[in-house]
This record gives C-alpha cells, sequence and structure tokens, in this order.
C-alpha cells in the first residue's frame, strides 16, 4: 500500500512538474509575443509622425514648385498608401502579408520622397527657405528614428522567433497556436536602405 501511495505521488508530482514547465514556456511565449507587439507600435508612433511631415512638406513646396505638380501628387499618393499600409500592420504586427505590403508601399514612399529631394535640389529658393529647412531636419530626425525602432522590432522579433522554434517550447507554440512572426524588410533592391538624405 506505501509503495502504491509512493508510486502515485510520484506521478502525480511529475505530472505537476510538466504542468508548470508548460505553464512557464506558454508565459515565456506571451512576453516576446508582447514585447515585438510593443516594439512595433513604437514603429507606428514614429510612422505616423512622418506621415503628418510629409503633408507639410508638400505645402511648403507648392508654393515654390509650380510645375511639378506630379511629383507632389506622388508624394501624397504614396504617403496615402504607406500610412494604409502601416494600420493594416499595426492590427497583426508580425503577420507576413502585412509585413510584405506595408515593406512594397514604404520602398514606394522612400523613392517618390528621394525624386522629391531631387526635385528641390533645382529651387535654391525653396532650398534656403526656413519652414523647408525645419520640415525637412525633423522628417531626417524622425527616419532615424525609425530606423532604431526598426531595429528593436526586428530583435524583438528574431528573439521570438527563436524562442518559439526551440524545443521544447516549440511544443507548446505548435498546440497554442503561436505563429511565426515577420521581419521589418525593404522588398525594393532599386531603393536604398537607409533614410533619404536631405542636404542644404
Amino acid at each position: 500500500m506505501a509503495a502504491l501511495a509512493i508510486a502515485l505521488g510520484a506521478v502525480v508530482f511529475a505530472a505537476v512538474v510538466v504542468v508548470a514547465c508548460g505553464v512557464g514556456l506558454y508565459n515565456g511565449l506571451v512576453v516576446l509575443r508582447n514585447r515585438f507587439k510593443n516594439a512595433f507600435a513604437q514603429i507606428d508612433v514614429q510612422l505616423r509622425r512622418r506621415y503628418d511631415l510629409i503633408p507639410n512638406l508638400v505645402e511648403t513646396a507648392k508654393g515654390y514648385m509650380a510645375h511639378e505638380r506630379e511629383t507632389l501628387t506622388a508624394v501624397t499618393e504614396a504617403r496615402n498608401i504607406a500610412a494604409s499600409a502601416a494600420k493594416a500592420l499595426a492590427l497583426a504586427p508580425g503577420d507576413a502579408v502585412a509585413s510584405a505590403a506595408f515593406a512594397k508601399a514604404e520602398t514606394g514612399l522612400a523613392g517618390v520622397l528621394s525624386r522629391l529631394m531631387a526635385v528641390v535640389e533645382r529651387y535654391p529658393e525653396l532650398k534656403a527657405d526656413g519652414q523647408m529647412a525645419r520640415v525637412m531636419e525633423e522628417l531626417s530626425s524622425t527616419e532615424n528614428r525609425i530606423s532604431f525602432a526598426r531595429q528593436a522590432y526586428n530583435d524583438a522579433v528574431t528573439e521570438y522567433n527563436t524562442k518559439r522554434e526551440t524545443f521544447p517550447t516549440s511544443v507548446i507554440a505548435g498546440l497554442f497556436n503561436f505563429a511565426p512572426a515577420s521581419l521589418l524588410e525593404s522588398t525594393s533592391t532599386d531603393v536604398q536602405r537607409e533614410a533619404p538624405k536631405v542636404s542644404f
């Protein structure tokens, strides 16, 4: 009878240890998932700042660039597409499809902003405008913040993905549908993977 009680106690103890380990692994995945979602929220704050600055940039440039309406329109359209893609990704950070659409939209925006900077170079009075200089400085600063926030997000996603792919956490991840998260990468090799250069 005593041997049966000891055996039963050992089985119960082992079950408690397994459940406790499973709960710990599950909670660890939740923490890492929330960490990369928070990291994307930091990117989102900076993206909104950038998207709010772009209309100021376009409005300032309009007065000087009457013959460049097509470029200004392209910037506005690319900004709207990128803002929409960022909003979709904010609803599901790490989602591969949303990440790819966001990267494509950001690449398009970077391309038209670079084109706008090339056009601005042809207008010395615009380059000398104080409002334009302030907006460009804020935009450049925001691009740097986005770059740092993107790196923090990618680090958090990498940590999460590594944890969910390693054994025994991979078992818990499979049981509770912890999907892999996607890194934020550029989809184009035509546009440099850095903030647009601003020079006055």
